[in-house]
């Protein structure tokens, strides 16, 4: 059932094409990422212009070492570039302190990773809520707002179990509710059905496949061909930079 009353992420109802009239959820000029090392220093990103606009899905794909997570980090303000304009919602993302940097994120972004990252000693409904102290959403809401992200993505009846009783696929669609529960305006995902076998991964790329036609801007990571063939745009990185973008 769709999360149709959710504000800002437009998981709910009818998908409907980005309007170009509109500023994009997020932009990317020139970024640069570099990290010290010695004397010298990394260039993990190095000059990186990108436009994502409400809705879409967008898959960033390339070798290992080409940049990938450094980009999804970034995007989703879990790291700061060293140069360049990084703007989320028309905002630069620069002008932000800490504080308000860590409330965009809880906000805003939902990140889906190849290991799930459950807390073993909470039970599934226990860890979907989690992102919602950190939203400082009142404790009342917490409860119903969980069992629907988990029903929207169809485990609700796992819901008081442990996540040592689930299944890979089960885990991964407990990480998805989660990050989901906020109602974010942009969902990343890391690898996302890179710790599955193929049966599962093909089951997590219709739930997100699903929850894309429904409206949720997605950006994912994947060396898997299938999956970012099934995104709307992919942008292949090479040492840094973007070497092509696609439409499949």
């Amino acid at each position: 059932m769709p999360l149709a009353h959710e504000p800002l992420g437009g998981l709910g109802g009818v998908k409907h094409p980005p309007d170009e009239g509109n500023a994009p959820l997020v932009v990317l000029r020139d970024v640069v990422r570099a990290y010290p090392r010695g004397a010298s220093q990394v260039v993990a990103l190095a000059g990186v212009s990108l436009e994502i606009r409400a809705g879409e899905k967008l898959a960033i794909m390339g070798p290992s070492g080409s940049g990938k997570t450094t980009l999804l980090s970034i995007l989703g303000c879990l790291d700061r570039p060293t140069a360049g304009e990084q703007l989320f919602e028309g905002r630069s993302v620069a002008s932000l302190g800490d504080d308000a940097l860590s409330r965009l994120r809880n906000r805003a972004v939902g990140f889906v990773f190849q290991a799930f990252h459950l807390i073993p000693q909470l039970t599934v409904v226990e860890n979907v809520e989690t992102p919602l102290l950190y939203e400082g959403a009142p404790l009342h809401d917490w409860r119903p707002r969980a069992l629907r992200a988990l029903e929207r993505v169809g485990l609700v009846h796992r819901a008081d179990h442990r996540p040592s009783e689930l299944s890979g696929g089960e885990a991964q669609r407990a990480a998805i509710a989660r990050a989901l529960v906020t109602a974010p305006r942009l969902l990343l995902a890391d690898e996302p059905t890179g710790n599955l076998d193929s049966r599962t991964g093909d089951e997590i790329r219709a739930l997100l496949d699903e929850l894309h036609a429904q409206g949720a801007t997605v950006v994912l990571v994947t060396h898997n061909e299938a999956l970012g063939r099934g995104a709307e745009r992919v942008l292949r990185l090479r040492d840094g930079r973007v070497e092509s973008e696609e439409r499949p």
